[in-house]
């Protein structure tokens, strides 16, 4: 039988996790906020829990304006850091319970409750800043296999991937734009980046020889 232990309410604005990121945290304009999660993190440190179940609006990385499920179910094994435009965050890849997510889904839906079940999805700092900041940093000795899944994310896939700008991540920008400006719909992502000095450096292995 499951037991819930607790309940956490908590904010996940960008900034948040831009200021952890960046190692900003002992700032005196950021102090009071980190200090306040404190006996959060401690508490979470001494009462691990087995399963999380974080629940947050996604902010156009997943589902976009064409596909607005009212709500939604991660059910895959893992769920990486999404690109919201400036790149995914420096952190480990998150661990997902398909079987746990997939009980969820059933005992609901056949309760008359119906939900979207998404079985693969990228998540946003609406998800990564709460956990960042009840869970902390990790141990690079016990959590090294969740270390290695962000370097392979991070650096093997990203940044030693040629630098090409990111289409999908333009294009999150212009779906965000376009409820206060509706005509940047008519603007495709490829019309605001040139690739060809990229496909020069391409061509001639400059990118390989970075390696």
């Amino acid at each position: 039988m499951a037991r819930i232990t607790a309940s956490v309410f908590t904010s996940h604005v960008p900034a948040i996790g831009a200021a952890i990121d960046h190692g900003r945290t002992r700032e005196p304009y950021w102090q009071p906020v980190f200090k306040g999660y404190e006996f959060s993190k401690q508490w979470m440190t001494e009462h691990r829990p087995d399963v999380i179940f974080l629940v947050y609006n996604d902010h156009a990385s997943a589902f976009s304006l064409e596909l607005i499920p009212t709500f939604a179910i991660g059910t895959a094994a893992e769920f990486r850091p999404a690109d919201e435009g400036y790149g995914a965050r420096p952190v480990a890849t998150v661990v997902g319970d398909p079987d746990l997510a997939s009980h969820i889904a059933q005992s609901v839906i056949q309760d008359d409750f119906d939900l979207a079940i998404a079985n693969r999805m990228d998540v946003d700092h609406g998800l990564t800043v709460p956990l960042s900041l009840m869970c902390g940093k990790l141990d690079p000795v016990k959590d090294a296999a969740a270390l290695e899944d962000a370097f392979q994310v991070l650096i093997v896939q990203t940044l030693m991937a040629d630098p090409y700008p990111s289409l999908e991540g333009i294009q999150t920008l212009i779906d965000l734009a376009a409820p206060t400006n509706p005509a940047v719909l008519e603007v495709k992502p490829e019309q605001l980046v040139d690739m060809t000095i990229l496909d020069r450096l391409h061509a001639n292995g400059f990118f390989d020889g970075l390696e």
